[in-house]
């Protein structure tokens, strides 16, 4: 990829996250309509790097830059968090930076030890062993969950652990059985992680606690159990679980959900990356399996990696692409991947609880002319704290209703010419439909039984005729509207090369920048199969594109937004956006925004944070009654190499030890008032 990417920052994020996506063919080869486009040296503060002195639990704190000025009569009336906007911050900065009046720091990083036994990190002395004890490379997702009647002085973080980048974790290997060692701890910085937190009292920073007994590591090799329908199916068997019950890891966990019961759902995303497959049968060119040595090199280790050689495991792919659940508050429990929910690149899956009781479920399939989906169960959440309800409560996933997401426009097809221009009736927006893949348990698509939907699931939304979209990416509904909002990273091939051109719910072609769709459904019901919808956003920097689109708020007065990832709400019920890809698109680091949803500041865009060169902010929460927020930091630093680092976050220090390295490492970031 490099010198041909196109909307990201990086050739690295494309080799070790995506597989070279964007470099092969379009996986979706279907006819259906597309969810087309929307959107047409070093400086640093830290040039003096800090000393090596702190101890490994200590708090990295940052100062703030000066924000853009003062707040406006508009900012005043923003309900929530009260801070002036920081500017736009340049992709060369090695800076973590915060608004005037906050702080910033690491509540975990990468190698942090977090289970007995585990040695202190040591980036120059790494075994599988040890990192298997320690906290996990390149976190995502992430939540804290306050332990009840311990008067929020005590909380479980759960993250999971997207890729790792071998080229800035190791020096190149001397040989082969140091480079096999070098892929056996990749294998244990995937997966997932539980780890308990402890502070003073609410709105103060949080330490994690090295020994707890809800301390957990899942990676590549944990057991996981499979529910649903597809669950023993022969399309699940392999030569090692000819059951077809039980698949070894978790990896490419991307974005998330915590449940009302108290589990976290994880997405399975770019799974195909891990194998070596035959790649002829539809299914699997469908997902992007080939005959190509796979990115991480797993092969060499376990055979299960590699059905070209291994003819008995060319089913350990359909094992992957799942939503995942664990469970934090018990570490002796078996984590499952739920096949009804369907197979496809996961970038997480968000639940609500419908007015009937009925739990539903939205999720994003991440890759440029893919799907919206949305599950809704059979069974009704119970409420309450009770053994049985959890019990009960924890078994919801594995039954229901699999449904894929087509849009149609309400402007005449002449007013959408693709520059982004807003047509006659001053909005992009239409209504759409959700259409069954699964009902009542049966399959609702000719020629595809129950198990063939669920494990070939985008097979089953093309022959549906689903609407293809831009890179669908976290799928979020409002705590309070219902309203349903979807983060449209990008795709530059819109409308280039033959790919299809524009329609309403896609104005403008080649895609750099992204955008956000707003969506309400029928009867402002989430288990509806039918629902309204308008774009909130057409993302980029108001000063160089005329086609950026922000609800109607002024454009002179937002802050510059490219690549909308992943999303949260505050209490206030504002939106927040997370991006990633601000430095290969309007040139600056990617960051944390805030977005009005009502009256006057219907979308307003503020920017409250950004991270340092070359990372991706991911997994944002937002506590606004505590003044607290918090980030995962993922990949800083990704264009460099071991001998010639290109960030130092979060330790900032120029020698390693004392738990402290001269080198990036992904980490848990909290930002709190004071």
């Amino acid at each position: 990829m490099a010198g041909h990417t196109k909307g990201k920052r990086s050739a690295v994020t494309c080799a070790l996250k995506c597989g070279n996506a964007c470099a092969m063919g379009v996986c979706n080869q279907s006819d259906n309509d597309y969810f087309k486009d929307i959107v047409g040296a070093a400086l640093s503060r830290r040039s003096v790097l800090l000393g090596a002195g702190a101890g490994a639990l200590a708090l990295t704190f940052a100062t703030s830059v000066t924000p853009l000025g003062g707040a406006t009569a508009a900012q005043a009336a923003m309900r929530g968090l009260q801070f002036a906007p920081i500017p736009p911050i340049d992709a060369s900065v090695d800076d973590f930076v915060v608004p005037a009046g906050y702080q910033w720091g690491a509540i975990i990083r990468w190698g942090d030890p977090i289970l007995p036994g585990a040695p202190e990190f040591d980036i120059n002395n790494q075994t599988p062993e040890a990192q298997a004890l320690q906290y996990g490379y390149n976190n995502d997702y992430l939540d804290i969950i306050e332990l009840q009647g311990r008067g929020g002085r005590h909380g479980l973080l759960i993250t999971n652990h997207e890729y790792t980048n071998p080229g800035i974790m190791f020096p190149p290997a001397a040989n082969e059985a140091e480079r096999l060692q070098q892929l056996r701890i990749t294998m244990a910085a995937h997966g997932m992680a539980v780890v308990e937190l402890e502070r003073e009292k609410k709105g103060r920073p949080w330490t994690y606690l090295r020994s707890s007994d809800y301390n957990r590591r899942v990676t590549a090799s944990t057991p996981f159990r499979l529910t649903g329908p597809a669950a023993g199916h022969d399309l699940m068997k392999t030569q090692d679980d000819p059951t077809g019950l039980t698949a070894l890891g978790t990896f490419g966990n991307c974005a998330g959900g915590t449940t009302p019961w108290g589990t976290v759902l994880s997405g399975e995303e770019n799974f195909n990356n891990y194998f070596r497959s035959p790649g002829t049968t539809a299914g699997q060119k469908r997902y992007g399996l080939s005959t190509s040595a796979s990115t991480y090199g797993w092969e060499a280790l376990e055979p299960r990696f590699d059905a070209v050689a291994n003819p008995g495991y060319v089913n350990e792919p359909n094992r992957f692409g799942y939503i995942v659940e664990i469970d934090p508050l018990d570490p002796t429990s078996t984590p499952v991947k739920h096949t009804a929910m369907g197979r496809m690149k996961h970038e997480g899956a968000n639940v609500t609880i419908a007015p009937d009781g009925r739990v539903v479920a939205y999720m994003g399939d991440d890759e440029r002319f893919d799907y919206l989906y949305k599950f809704v169960s059979h069974k009704s959440f119970r409420k309450g704290n009770s053994e049985k309800a959890r019990a009960h409560n924890k078994t919801i996933l594995e039954t229901g209703d699999l449904f894929v997401a087509r849009f149609s426009g309400n402007s005449p097809a002449a007013e959408i010419t693709g520059n982004g221009v807003l047509p006659t009736d001053g909005a992009f927006d239409g209504s759409g439909q959700w259409i069954p893949l699964t009902l009542n348990g049966a399959s609702a698509v000719p020629g595809f039984t129950v198990e063939e939907v669920l494990v070939h699931t985008r097979l089953a939304a093309d022959a549906v005729g689903a609407t293809k979209m831009d890179r669908p990416e976290d799928v979020e509904p409002h705590p309070t509207s219902g309203k349903v909002y979807v983060a449209c990273t990008n795709n530059t091939q819109r409308g280039t090369l033959g790919k299809a051109g524009v329609d309403e719910v896609n104005p403008k072609t080649v895609n750099r920048d992204g955008h956000v769709i707003e969506i309400t459904e029928a009867r402002n019901d989430a288990t509806a199969t039918s629902f309204g919808w308008s774009i909130l956003l057409v993302c980029g920097d108001p000063a160089v594109s005329s086609s950026a689109y922000f609800a109607g708020f002024p454009v002179d007065q937002v802050s510059p937004i490219s690549c909308p990832d992943n999303v949260a709400f505050d209490k206030a019920g504002n939106l927040w956006i997370s991006t990633d890809g601000q430095p290969g698109t309007i040139g600056y680091n990617d960051g944390l925004f805030r977005v009005g949803l009502e009256g006057a500041n219907r979308g307003r865009v503020d920017q409250f944070l950004a991270v340092p060169r070359e990372a991706e902010t991911c997994g944002p929460i937002i506590r606004d009654d505590e003044n607290m927020v918090y980030v995962a930091v993922q990949h800083p630093g990704e264009d460099g190499s071991f001998a010639n680092q290109h960030s130092y976050f979060p330790d900032y220090t120029a020698v390693n030890g004392n738990g402290l390295v001269a080198a990036p490492r992904p980490s848990v970031v909290q930002v709190w008032q004071g």
